[in-house]
C-alpha cells in the first residue's frame, strides 16, 4: 500500500486538477523520489515480505541499487526535461546544466560501484558483485547515446531492462 501511495504521489503533478498541478512547483526531488520508490519496490519490499535479515551487506546492496536506479532515472528525466519545462514541472534535472547533469550521473554510478564493491566485505562472492556491476557499466557506456537518442524502444527496453539484467544473469549463473 505504501508503494502504491508513493507511486501515485510521483505521478500526481501530471494530473490536470488544480491541487495536483500545484505539486509541480515542489517536485524538485522527483527523480530521487522515483529512484527511492523503485528501490523500495524491487529491493527492500521483497526482503520485508520474505522476512529477510537486515545487515550491512543488504544495506550496501539496497544503497547500491538506489544509486544505480537513480542514474537510470537521471537519463529518463534528461529525455523528458524539455517537456517538463514546458509543462512547468520542476525537477533537479530541469535546473542543472549539461555538465552538472553529467557530474550527477557519474557520482551516482560511482556510489553504486562503491556500494557494490564494499559488499565483498560481507560474504558476497566476487562473481555476484561482478554480475551486479555489469548493468552499471553498460549504463555508463549508454550515457552519450541516451542523451541524443530519445527513442521509447531504447529507453523502455534497454534502460529499463538494465534494472532486471543482474537478476536475470544471477538466475542463469545458478542453473
Amino acid at each position: 500500500m505504501l508503494a502504491a501511495i508513493v507511486t501515485f504521489l510521483y505521478s500526481a503533478p501530471k494530473i490536470s486538477f488544480k491541487f495536483f498541478r500545484s505539486l509541480r512547483k515542489v517536485a524538485l526531488g522527483k527523480t530521487i523520489f522515483l529512484a527511492l520508490v523503485w528501490t523500495y519496490v524491487t529491493t527492500i519490499l521483497p526482503v520485508i515480505i520474505g522476512n529477510g535479515g537486515w545487515n550491512t551487506g543488504f544495506i550496501l546492496f539496497a544503497a547500491g541499487r538506489f544509486f544505480f536506479v537513480y542514474a537510470i532515472c537521471i537519463l529518463f528525466d534528461y529525455r523528458d526535461r524539455q517537456d517538463d519545462q514546458a509543462a512547468g514541472i520542476r525537477s533537479l534535472i530541469t535546473f542543472l546544466s549539461e555538465g552538472s547533469i553529467t557530474a550527477l550521473f557519474i557520482l551516482s554510478l560511482l556510489a553504486f560501484m562503491i556500494c557494490s564493491l564494499l559488499m565483498l566485505n560481507y560474504d558476497y562472492s566476487i562473481s555476484s558483485v561482478i554480475i551486479l556491476l555489469i548493468p552499471g557499466i553498460i549504463t555508463a557506456a549508454f550515457y552519450d547515446y541516451a542523451r541524443k537518442n530519445f527513442s521509447d524502444l531504447f529507453y523502455y527496453l534497454a534502460l529499463d531492462g538494465l534494472m532486471a539484467l543482474s537478476a536475470l544473469m544471477m538466475l542463469v549463473a545458478r542453473i
